[in-house]
């Protein structure tokens, strides 16, 4: 399965990169327009080499059951001769090879490999080149795994705040309510939230930034969307205890400020611990 592709940018030349069946694959196409505009042909001469068919082969036996050593060696002996070619086609059709990947077409074309043949197609080209492309590969999907750790945190905050709003229902809304009326108790307490964790409603920040696209709430930290799945856990229970909201107020303010100290805390002995390792 191919996910959308991504492109990253080395020393001038754009790369792509996505996932294909959850691995991440690099352009081998687009690699190779470090060194010329005809990639294939910088491709296929990389691929013939008796050096390259050994590492194509090695990463295959270890990664795919269903690799065919016997053809693998054929193309090995075949390397030493002066006529002998080889194209990332024929190595996988030959060889049942995964590591490689061709696939036609005008947008996400091309050859494209998994990220360890990618890197080493990099280094014959250039070592310098081969390690610009790894350290902002990683840097990139350093960038993303952030973005899934807030993602996740966000996902978790609103399932909470499904729990939230059934206390609220069950406690704070009687039938005779309208659906208006309704939907100003769920964003009465959802501001209550707000407030103590922001010092401020959703309303009076979107009127400090209207330019912005979202909530108040797309725009918090990890931390801050942590603290956010607690404390609607939190607000639902002191709910269904009839807490008045004035004193829930003091109490989620409390436990905001609590828990991202802790949180903070935490990250600073992190940090002082990594910095005394180096």
């Amino acid at each position: 399965m191919w996910d959308m592709k991504n492109k990253m940018i080395v020393q001038g030349i754009e790369i792509s990169y996505k996932k294909v069946n959850a691995t991440d694959f690099l352009s081998l196409t687009d690699i190779a327009k470090f060194r010329t505009e005809e990639p294939q042909k910088v491709i296929a001469n990389w691929m013939r080499t008796y050096n390259t068919i050994s590492f194509l082969g090695t990463w295959e036996i270890i990664h795919n059951p269903d690799f065919k050593p016997l053809e693998f060696e054929g193309f090995k002996i075949a390397s030493g001769e002066n006529a002998f070619l080889l194209s990332p086609t024929k190595w996988i059709t030959t060889t049942n090879a995964i590591g490689i990947i061709t696939k036609a077409g005008k947008y996400d074309g091309g050859t494209w490999a998994h990220k360890d043949i990618a890197f080493k197609f990099a280094s014959w080209l250039s070592v310098e080149f081969e390690l610009y492309v790894i350290q902002e590969f990683q840097r990139l999907k350093a960038g993303e795994q952030k973005q899934l750790a807030w993602s996740a945190k966000r996902e978790l905050a609103k399932i909470n705040y499904h729990i939230h709003t059934d206390a609220v229902k069950r406690n704070s809304i009687v039938p005779a309510l309208t659906d208006k009326q309704k939907s100003f108790v769920y964003a009465n307490e959802a501001d209550l939230l707000n407030v103590a964790m922001f010092g401020k409603t959703a309303a009076e920040w979107r009127a400090e930034n209207l330019n912005e696209k979202g909530n108040i709430r797309d725009f918090a930290s990890i931390h801050q969307l942590l603290v956010l799945a607690n404390m609607e856990s939190y607000n639902a229970i002191m709910i269904n205890d009839n807490i008045p909201q004035t004193d829930r107020l003091i109490k989620l303010n409390e436990t905001a400020r609590q828990q991202l100290n802790v949180l903070l805390e935490a990250d600073s002995k992190l940090l002082l611990s990594k910095g005394e390792s180096k």
